[in-house]
């Protein structure tokens, strides 16, 4: 086997990221180990990604028993884990009908076209804006990345697709001035991730389903970071009270293995026709296979309320850190998506802290320049979480008295 390093990325890979130094090269649980046996705990779990850690064995069984069966058949025919998958989303969700894809931005844009369909269906070709809100986040594709309200991310690749307004999220004046008869759909994260780990105000989310009904738009929800028990709801929208049209669901579905879905009901997705969407590896069995386990474990009332518990200990322990070296305005988010917000006397430096949290041995993740975000697996054990904790506090330490 080559021996390969960090150097090699430089020279082989397309400079679209600038990964840290260290190469994992095996995990367990909440912990992983780099080239040189190196141990980190992981509060970044591939980016809310790894909902039950590393290599759980729940995960390795369902991908090693469908493994020695059947890895692929593309959408010419169906298969036994996509099905009990899509039962299994149907039954936890509002839905009535699911889509596989590959990715969240493929799941978002599934749902951006499924709107946009049924909009011209149903009234005609005026019916086309989309509604979505300044810093937040869809995923990469040409469509996704403009209707997310990052411009950094979507200008430079000429010109854009069109009929897309941004408007500050929780800003119910400049919502009520937005929307109108001709909107089509409106996109938007019950909790916004990479903008920063914002939470909607009840109010507000109540008003965007109000004013959707009340002009025939669709009330798109990305669920792709918030969903599969991230919150301690199983979907986010559960515990706002406020029931989109269309959901989309990636990331921690498949616990690694990468797979996402678009969810609706039964009189959007009629309007999708054999030939109007598709995918050739939406559906995989593998995918569906490590995607039922981890769904299966995750939507446990006790697992989803252990979710809550280990909320409550990151803020206890965010909070005394914070006496001891205040970095910190605030401390936001909700289950484990939870967001630190750095004050203004160190306000830019969230990478600095990632960095400096890595030399204790302790991966998070940053959301924007001011936000140090964790996104642990939401089995990780109060070991695990009081000890990466106490290696945060190093961090935080050496930084705060350099």
């Amino acid at each position: 086997m080559t021996d390969v390093t960090r150097k090699d990325f430089d020279e082989v890979m397309i400079p679209c990221y600038n990964p840290m130094a260290v190469i994992p090269v095996r995990g367990q649980g909440a912990r992983v180990w780099d080239q040189q046996d190196n141990e980190y705990i992981d509060f970044a779990g591939g980016i809310a990604v790894s909902c039950l850690g590393h290599c759980h064995p729940i995960m390795v069984e369902a991908l090693s028993e469908q493994a020695n069966k059947l890895w692929h058949l593309s959408n010419v025919m169906t298969n036994e884990p996509a099905l009990r998958l899509g039962k299994k989303l149907v039954q936890l969700s509002f839905a009535d009908k699911v889509f596989f894809a590959n990715s969240g931005a493929e799941a978002n844009e599934a749902a951006l076209k499924l709107a946009r369909r049924y909009a011209a269906d149903e009234f005609g070709s005026q019916k086309s804006k989309i509604i979505a809100f300044n810093q937040g986040f869809h995923g990469r594709t040409f469509f996704t990345v403009t209707v997310g309200g990052q411009a950094a991310y979507s200008d430079g690749f000429g010109p854009k697709p069109g009929d897309i307004e941004h408007i500050p999220y929780n800003d119910i004046e400049a919502f009520k001035a937005a929307i109108s008869d001709e909107t089509c759909a409106v996109m938007m994260e019950p909790l916004q991730g990479e903008g920063g780990i914002i939470s909607p105000q009840p109010e507000f989310a109540q008003t965007v389903r109000e004013l959707c009904d009340k002009h025939n738009a669709l009330l798109i929800f990305d669920e792709v970071q918030t969903g599969n028990g991230r919150t301690g709801d199983f979907y986010a929208y559960q515990g706002l009270g406020v029931t989109p049209d269309i959901l989309s669901t990636a990331k921690s579905l498949g616990g690694g293995f990468p797979i996402g879905a678009m969810l609706t009901t039964d009189k959007l997705a009629q309007h999708f026709k054999v030939g109007t969407h598709g995918s050739t590896y939406g559906g995989n069995p593998l995918a569906c296979a490590v995607a039922e386990a981890v769904v299966n474990h995750i939507s446990q009332p006790e697992v989803l309320q252990g979710v809550k518990d280990r909320e409550a200990i990151f803020r206890a322990e965010l909070e005394r850190i914070n006496a001891k070296y205040p970095m910190f305005a605030e401390f936001r988010g909700k289950g484990l998506l939870l967001g630190a917000e750095l004050n203004d006397n160190w306000k830019g430096r969230a990478r600095d802290v990632l960095v400096a949290a890595g030399e204790e041995g302790l991966l998070v993740l940053v959301a924007g320049a001011n936000v140090v975000r964790f996104t642990p697996s939401l089995v990780i054990t109060t070991e695990e979480i009081t000890q990466g904790l106490k290696r945060f506090e190093a961090a935080v330490a050496k930084l705060y008295n350099a």
